[in-house]
């Protein structure tokens, strides 16, 4: 290819442009090509001349007018929005709370939220609302409140979101509060009682603990009474003479024959006819 610029013949080798034109022709596809895609995900939102159309975009293969229309994409699968927001209890302690949202986007309603709210919806309503929710949901409960009954205020704080938020199309599945934090004196004092509910509740049930103890040592006292009181009764005269005859019965016969040798004294009396007669009488 030859040119004049100048007065002055200028050759140019066609060869070397192929390469930028190759590039220029596939950035004219990828930005400006006819086709495109939305996953399973997404949902779009088509722009013609930059109106928004009514209808969202389906997933799967798309065509559009290049230059014309446009596409944005919305993410409809659950999402996790965390926040964090300064309020006062219904006491007036400053509290900061830390929240995570979990919501999804409604498929039908991503040209509305485009419409009125842009892409960055988080920043644009989500935060802010949150900001709200948080202030009107504090002043309802006292600092002892918020920290003793969080899944009571973590619902509350989900129904006024859900309520906020469902007319945009946004809606909350769940709420979670990650963390409380008071001012340093607040705290110190909270942990205080803590501790002394900790020591009654351990003071309690050590008295407790002393109380059963000592009616099991009643009640086995009273038994050993019982049983001791049921032996006497059992012990009478004739058993007392019986046991003496088993006992002089006993040493008859262990008896060899021999009388015992002592040495001075009187030989001890052994009632010889008592136990020969007892054992006739057996």
């Amino acid at each position: 290819m030859r040119t004049t610029i100048g007065g002055e013949l200028v050759e140019f080798k066609l060869s070397k442009l192929w390469p930028l034109l190759v590039i220029f022709g596939i950035i004219v596809v990828v930005f400006f090509g006819p086709v495109y895609t939305i996953d399973a995900t997404e949902r779009g939102v088509l722009l013609t001349w930059g109106k928004v159309s009514d209808k969202a975009i389906d997933p799967g293969i798309h065509f559009r007018i290049p230059v014309m229309q446009n596409v944005e994409r919305f993410n409809v699968k659950t999402q996790k929005y965390e926040a964090e927001g300064t309020a006062a209890s219904k006491d007036l302690q400053t509290v900061n709370t830390k929240v995570a949202v979990i919501y999804h986007l409604r498929p039908e309603s991503v040209p509305k939220i485009y419409a009125e709210l842009g892409q960055y919806y988080g920043e644009s309503i989500i935060q802010p609302t949150v900001q709200e929710v948080l202030k009107a949901s504090a002043a309802r409960f006292s600092a002892e409140q918020l920290i003793t009954n969080r899944s009571t205020v973590a619902s509350t704080i989900q129904d006024l979101l859900y309520q906020r938020l469902h007319p945009y199309g946004i809606i909350v599945e769940s709420t979670a509060i990650t963390d409380f934090k008071f001012s340093e004196s607040f705290t110190q004092a909270i942990e205080a009682k803590v501790t002394a509910s900790q020591q009654m509740l351990k003071a309690e049930t050590d008295l407790k603990r002393i109380q059963v103890e000592a009616q099991q040592k009643v009640a086995q006292a009273k038994a050993e009474a019982d049983a001791l009181n049921l032996q006497k009764q059992a012990i009478t005269p004739e058993l007392i003479e019986l046991r003496k005859v088993e006992m002089q019965t006993k040493a008859v016969e262990k008896w060899d024959g021999k009388l015992p040798m002592y040495t001075g004294g009187a030989m001890p009396f052994l009632d010889v006819t008592s136990i020969t007669s007892a054992g006739k009488t057996e």
